[in-house]
């Protein structure tokens, strides 16, 4: 079985599904600075450096919150 390769680029709503935000938060952190830039593809089309975005996912700092209990789950009596 052959492994898929690993995108070079990915598009503004693949980047926003990468890293679990809506593409305007995407778009706001970049224009913040906060979030890698994206390459110029052509003059109409821009695109995310895989490995960039990666990265800054991987720099996230670990979250303190815990995930909430299972409120949904009826106990069996």
């Amino acid at each position: 079985m052959q492994k898929r390769p690993t995108p070079l680029l990915v598009d503004l709503s693949t980047t926003a599904a990468l890293v679990a935000l809506s593409e305007s938060s995407v778009q706001r952190l970049v224009r913040d600075g906060s979030f890698p830039k994206p390459r110029e593809l052509s003059p109409r089309r821009v695109a995310w450096l895989y490995r960039e975005v990666e990265e800054w996912a991987e720099q996230r700092p670990v979250s303190t919150l815990l995930p909430p209990e299972n409120t949904g789950r009826k106990e069996k009596q």
